[in-house]
């Protein structure tokens, strides 16, 4: 008797136990407290459920409102310090959408980055143009880099001769065109903007020129001399 009631009372703890345990509104320990409390998952956003009231009175939460996202400790690399959208290389585009989004790109005469940086954009621009793209177009962006010249590759356009404007140029870096591929993992986000700026600035005249097509040079047909009658071979008659 004795033995059946350790029994009976072994399955209904046991049961107990795993009942609670299974419990989702009231689990008895929480191994991870952030799956159960999490923090803001915008970093810009304010924890709701903070994990001790000591959280909300660090001095560089409260600078920023209580926001999660701090700034880089120092030595580390900023991924987006510029705080421009990253639009990433969509591999999976149709040609329609590729062709229809180089085309809408070329209306974009202007940056997102601040004006008041512009000469210190364009020089930076141009640093990592001569490091990325020079070895193709060439540093006087001509489309003769040192690849090129070696004959190991060819094509490469003249900028003067392209219709672009800075958010053709930025488009060509972060999705590619033709044999160019894209540039979105090796430039960020900022940078690929500061390149599209050094080039409209060193090879098209100005950041926020527009597309236009190169003008062309037709030589001039020089004027038939009066009373020049034709020749003997120049001569038809008609049918009859």
């Amino acid at each position: 008797m004795t033995k059946n009631i350790f029994k009976i009372t072994a399955i209904f703890g046991f049961a107990a136990i795993s009942m609670s345990s299974c419990s989702k509104k009231n689990p008895p320990l929480v191994y991870f407290p952030d799956m159960y409390f999490p923090v803001a998952y915008d970093p810009l956003e304010k924890a709701e459920d903070a994990y001790s009231k000591h959280q909300n009175e660090i001095p560089l939460f409260v600078k920023q409102n209580g926001a999660t996202g701090l700034s880089p400790v120092n030595g580390t690399v900023a991924q987006n310090k510029d705080g421009v959208a990253d639009e990433a290389a969509n591999t999976a585009m149709k040609t329609d959408d590729y062709i229809a989004g180089y085309d809408a790109s070329k209306a974009v005469t202007s940056s997102p980055l601040d004006p008041a940086n512009e000469a210190k954009d364009i020089e930076r621009g141009k640093v990592l143009f001569n490091q990325v793209c020079a070895a193709c177009h060439g540093t006087g962006g001509d489309g003769q880099g040192p690849i090129v010249a070696s004959g190991a590759y060819s094509g490469v356009p003249k900028y003067a001769d392209r219709q672009i404007t800075v958010g053709s140029v930025h488009y060509v870096l972060t999705n590619g065109r033709n044999a160019m591929g894209s540039y979105a993992g090796q430039l960020k986000p900022g940078d690929r903007w500061r390149v599209a700026m050094y080039v409209m600035s060193a090879f098209k005249g100005g950041v926020n020129a527009a597309a236009t097509a190169p003008a062309a040079t037709t030589a001039a047909a020089p004027a038939p001399a009066a009373d020049v009658k034709p020749a003997a071979s120049e001569t038809t008659t008609p049918k009859k």
